[in-house]
C-alpha cells in the first residue's frame, strides 16, 4: 500500500520517512554511538519514552531503515542495525555534525570528534559507512 504524501516535494517525502527529532536520534544512536537494543536507546541521554521508541523503531523498521534482528543475547531477544537505506544517511548526519559546530556551542569533546570529519569528511563517512557495515555480516 502506497502512503499519502503531503507533497511531491523530496524534502517534505524524506521528512516524512525520518525527519522527526526522535528518529533521527535513534538513527544517530545506531550509526555513531553504537547502540543496538531497545535498552541502549532507553538510556540515551534525551530519555525517550518507551511508548514513543516502541513507535518510532517499528516506523524505521516498517521505512527500511532498520532491521530488527532476532539476538538470543538480549534481554528482548532483538537488537537493531541500520540497513543500507539507513546507512545512506551517514552524510546528512555528518552535515548536522558540522553545520553544529559552526553555529551553536558544543562541548570539547565533541568538537574533537568533529575534528575528524572536518579533518577528512570523505574518509570519515566511508570508515562509519564500512564500520557499520561490518556490524551488519
Amino acid at each position: 500500500m502506497k502512503k499519502k504524501r503531503r507533497s511531491n516535494c523530496p524534502i517534505s517525502m524524506s521528512l516524512e520517512v525520518w525527519g522527526d527529532r526522535w528518529t533521527l536520534l535513534i538513527i544517530r544512536d545506531l550509526m555513531f554511538e553504537g547502540k543496538r537494543t531497545y535498552g541502549d536507546f532507553l538510556r540515551s541521554d534525551e530519555k525517550i519514552a518507551t511508548n514513543s521508541l516502541a513507535d518510532r523503531l517499528k516506523k524505521l523498521v516498517d521505512d527500511g531503515i532498520v532491521e530488527q534482528l532476532d539476538v538470543a543475547d538480549t534481554k528482548s531477544g532483538s537488537a537493531y542495525r541500520l540497513t543500507e537505506r539507513g546507512i545512506d544517511l551517514l552524510p546528512i548526519l555528518t552535515e548536522v555534525f558540522l553545520w553544529a559546530d559552526k553555529h551553536l556551542e558544543l562541548t570539547e569533546d565533541l568538537r574533537t570528534r568533529i575534528g575528524a570529519i572536518k579533518q577528512d569528511k570523505p574518509a570519515f563517512i566511508e570508515g562509519v559507512a564500512q564500520s557499520l557495515r561490518r556490524k551488519d555480516e
